[in-house]
């Protein structure tokens, strides 16, 4: 496979907007169509369309855009998923004599396209639910010190508010009574899983933190303008969907579903939103500082309002790097 551009940075940084108007570029200059392969855990699902950012249908119709949508809200997808589908849509993307680019801010995901992935076991749905309905019942930070007390290699990275992950590694042990770290260990010793895409990578790092935060709070505010409260009120008419689903963890409609179901004031949802979304871009940002290959690539940081702007030539330097060996 040759060489991929992938576009990252925090949320609200201007990766979607970017991306578009580089694609759109791109096009009209070479007449070579671009199609996007998203990477974002929120934007997999159906029905998460105003509080995900997910790009509108007029967007969608301009560049063709990936890994959207893939599942239900009450699904989870995993990112070993993420990376299977990745690499297809490369070769679909390839095959039709288009160009990929990959834009997203999971790290997760990230970090498995990046470095590759280990193998671990899947486990049986009903394992999963019965850890929800314990966090339910006793708290997330209760399954943390159980978590620590089975696998104190895996619980020490993990915060004890990380559901998601929190879940994955007592799934695991559960269903068959060895230990995440310990499968891990195993599969890095063996050789197995999946291989890291190669991967050109541009880096969108703020430098202007209050710039940041600033376009978080304005891009929250808009999206409860927008109908985002009554996005969430539909997908909590699903009679199968809980706020423990990955879906609804998601960053603003783990908030909005608390303030729905009267635990938050109108006022404090958009404050715990703002600032749980600004938390989010502050992990982000570590995620990038934390990968070392990465830092050996030329990032960016900007402070302007209009990123689109001043990246456009790093971007195209970046794809052109990329393309020129597809």
């Amino acid at each position: 496979m040759s060489a991929i551009a992938c576009l990252i940075g925090p949320t609200a940084s201007g990766k979607s907007t970017l991306a578009l108007q580089w694609a759109l570029a791109h096009q009209d200059n070479t007449g070579q169509a671009v199609e996007i392969i998203s990477m974002d855990s929120a934007l997999v699902y159906s029905g998460l369309d105003i509080g995900s950012a997910k790009p509108t249908p007029q967007e969608q119709s301009q560049v063709r855009h990936h890994l959207l949508d893939l599942c239900e809200p009450e699904d989870s997808y995993s990112v070993a998923q993420c990376h299977a589908d990745t690499q297809a849509c490369i070769h679909q993307i390839q095959d039709r004599g288009h160009l990929p680019l990959i834009v997203g801010g999971t790290m997760l995901y990230f970090k498995a396209l990046w470095q590759g992935l280990d193998d671990l076991p899947s486990t049986p749905l009903a394992v999963r639910e019965a850890i929800a309905m314990q966090a339910l019942a006793q708290g997330w930070r209760a399954l943390h010190r159980e978590l620590h007390q089975i696998d104190p290699v895996t619980a020490d990275r993990l915060a004890p508010n990380d559901a998601q992950r929190i879940s994955r590694a007592l799934e695991v042990y559960r269903h068959t009574g060895k230990t995440l770290s310990d499968w891990v260990a195993q599969s890095q010793a063996e050789g197995r899983g999946l291989p890291p895409l190669p991967l050109q990578v541009l880096a969108l790092n703020p430098s202007d933190r209050k710039w940041l935060h600033s376009r978080i709070e304005t891009r929250f505010r808009a999206m409860v303008t927008q109908g985002f409260l009554e996005e969430v009120r539909g997908l909590m008419a699903r009679p199968l969907l809980t706020p423990e689903h990955p879906s609804m963890r998601a960053v603003g409609y783990r908030q909005a579903w608390a303030h729905l179901a009267g635990e938050l004031s109108a006022e404090a949802f958009v404050q715990k939103g703002i600032e749980a979304t600004r938390q989010l871009a502050k992990r982000q940002i570590t995620w990038l500082r934390s990968f070392e290959d990465l830092a050996q690539q030329q990032g960016l940081a900007y402070q302007s309002a209009d990123p689109c702007r001043l990246t456009i030539d790093q971007l195209m330097t970046v794809c052109s790097a990329s393309f020129a060996r597809a």
